[in-house]
C-alpha cells in the first residue's frame, strides 16, 4: 500500500467522525442558545420590575435599561399607610395563609399519596383521575359558588374563607407529586422494617418518611408558592383585614386621583418576589432532588 493510498483511506475514515463531532457541537450550541433565550425571556420582566422599583417617580417612564435616578422612596411608600395601603399587614396575611394551607395539604397529601401508591383497592386509578381533574378545574368557575357559600356561613373576610380554597388548589399537586415518588420506592425497605419488629405506622414514620423528605420538601415549596401567588379567590373573599399581598398590590392608590403608582407597585412586587427567589436558590439542590426522586428505580 502506497503512502498516498493510506492517506486517502485515513481521510475517508476521519470524515464521518468529523461530521459526527460537528453535529454534536451544533446540537450543544442549539441547547445553550435555547436555554439563554428562555432565561432572558423569563428574567427580563423581573429585571425591569427591579429597575422601575428603584427609580424616582419623576422618571417612571424613562426607557434607560439600567438603574438610574435610584431611590428607596418607593419601598417606603409601599409600606406607608397614609394612602390606605396596608402592605405590611397583607404580607403577614399571605404568610399565615400560605403556611397553614401548605401544612394541611402536606399532612393530607402524604397519607393520600401513600395510600394511592401502596394500597390496592377498587377504584384507585379513578380516585387519582379525579384528583388530576380537580387540579385542572378552572378557578374562575368556583368564585360565584364559593362566594355564595361563604356568605351564607358569614365567612367572607375570614382566614378560613381563603385557606380552604387554597388547600383545594395545592392538594392535587401535593398528592400527584408524592404518589409518583411513593410508587417508585421499593417495598423491600418497608418489609425489612416490619420484619425487624416495626408496625406499619412505625415503618412509615421511621423508614419511609425520612427517605421521602426531598420529595416532601419540594412539594411544600411548590404548594407554598402556589398559595402565595393566588389572586382570583382572594380578591373576592377577603376584606381590608385579611387581604393578601396580591390583592394589596392591585389595590395600591396613587397620591392623585386616577394615578397609577407604577413605581410603588414595582417596589411591592420586588419585595414579594425576592424572598421566593432566594428560597428557591438556597434550596435548589433539595428541589432538584425531590423533582428527580423516583424517576429511576
Amino acid at each position: 500500500m502506497t503512502a498516498a493510498t493510506a492517506t486517502r483511506l485515513s481521510a475517508t475514515d476521519s470524515a464521518p467522525k468529523t461530521k459526527a463531532r460537528n453535529r454534536q457541537r451544533w446540537a450543544s450550541s442549539r441547547t445553550y442558545i435555547s436555554a439563554a433565550i428562555i432565561v432572558l425571556w423569563c428574567l427580563l420582566p423581573a429585571y425591569w420590575m427591579m429597575v422601575t422599583a428603584f427609580r424616582d417617580v419623576g422618571y417612571t417612564f424613562d426607557a434607560t435599561p439600567f438603574f438610574t435616578h435610584v431611590t428607596m422612596d418607593n419601598f417606603v411608600t409601599a409600606f406607608s399607610t397614609d394612602l390606605g395601603n396596608h402592605f405590611g399587614r397583607a404580607l403577614l396575611n399571605s404568610l399565615i395563609i400560605g403556611i397553614v394551607s401548605t401544612v394541611i395539604a402536606l399532612v393530607v397529601g402524604v397519607f393520600a399519596a401513600y395510600a394511592l401508591a401502596r394500597l390496592n383497592f377498587r377504584g384507585k386509578f379513578l380516585v387519582l383521575g379525579f384528583i388530576l381533574g380537580a387540579s385542572m378545574f378552572p378557578g374562575v368557575a368556583l368564585v360565584t359558588p364559593l362566594f355564595q357559600l361563604f356568605t351564607d356561613l358569614s365567612w367572607i373576610g375570614t382566614y378560613q374563607a381563603l385557606i380552604i380554597p387554597d388547600i383545594s388548589f395545592v392538594l392535587p399537586l401535593t398528592v400527584y407529586t408524592l404518589t409518583s415518588f411513593f410508587r417508585e420506592m421499593p417495598w423491600e425497605l418497608e418489609e425489612a422494617a416490619r420484619i425487624d419488629g416495626c408496625t406499619q405506622g412505625q415503618a412509615f414514620r421511621k423508614v419511609i418518611m425520612p427517605l421521602a423528605a426531598p420529595a416532601v420538601f419540594t412539594t411544600a415549596i411548590l404548594a407554598f408558592i402556589s398559595a402565595w401567588n393566588e389572586y382570583l379567590i382572594a380578591s373576592q373573599l377577603s376584606n381590608d383585614a385579611t387581604q393578601t399581598v396580591t390583592v394589596a398590590i392591585a389595590s395600591f392608590a396613587g397620591a392623585q386621583p386616577h394615578q397609577e403608582p407604577y413605581t410603588t407597585v414595582m417596589a411591592a412586587g420586588t419585595i414579594v418576589t425576592i424572598p421566593l427567589v432566594i428560597m428557591v436558590l438556597v434550596f435548589q439542590r433539595k428541589i432538584v432532588a425531590g423533582l428527580t426522586a423516583g424517576a429511576v428505580k
